[in-house]
């Protein structure tokens, strides 16, 4: 038999590098966040990013390409990190106790440095950029939805333009946020219009 299994210490060894690999990576994600939040996406260079990270541009390189490579990565874990905050729905069969979980949730990420990253990286990215992920995106975003909503029906138009509403509220509150330079200021009024809207939209025959 010529196949040999790995000694202990190799595999030990191979654990080790992986762990060096991951965290080199989230290192890296991390100071893309920080700069682009710090001093915008324009300020952002390959040489800041390396600095903030703690590693040589070399290195980036060898875990992401290149800086397209790296704001693909910030975007996907963007987003990853908005599904895992809405991972955990309530179980209130009241519908506006499930709004309220789902807007005050969202907005811990559309508020975060994270958000205003990925903003931002959006609005430079040049027009005929590909985006693989964003089908898979749209499909977590509709699996989220029903989650929290399931007497709505995610391939209905109606709720498709709900859902469209929702996070054009938010990104607009996180707009005005960065624009004004307050993240410290409460939303709890716009907040509250959007849960009053969703609440009434997603029940319109008030059952």
């Amino acid at each position: 038999m010529s196949s040999r299994i790995p000694a202990a210490g190799a595999i030990s060894e191979r654990r080790t590098h992986a762990e060096r690999t991951a965290e080199t990576r989230e290192r890296v994600v991390a100071a893309v966040v920080e700069t682009i939040a710090d001093v915008g996406f324009t300020r952002a260079t390959a040489a800041e990013i390396a600095r903030r990270a703690g590693v040589t541009w070399g290195a980036v390189q060898h875990h992401f390409g290149d800086k397209d490579g790296i704001l693909m990565a910030v975007l996907e874990e963007s987003f990853d990190r908005f599904a895992a905050v809405l991972s955990d729905p309530p179980e209130a069969a009241v519908r506006e106790d499930r709004v309220a979980h789902f807007v005050d949730r969202s907005w811990v990420h559309f508020s975060s440095p994270h958000y205003r990253s990925t903003f931002e990286i959006l609005l430079n990215l040049p027009a005929e950029t590909e985006l693989p992920w964003q089908r898979e995106m749209l499909s977590e975003w509709r699996r989220i939805w029903s989650r929290y909503f399931p007497e709505s029906d995610p391939a209905n138009q109606q709720t498709v333009e709900l859902m469209l509403y929702a996070v054009s509220v938010l990104t607009g509150l996180a707009t005005t946020q960065m624009l004004e330079g307050n993240p410290t200021r409460r939303r709890d009024r716009e907040l509250g219009l959007l849960k009053d809207t969703l609440a009434r939209e997603l029940n319109p025959a008030g059952s």
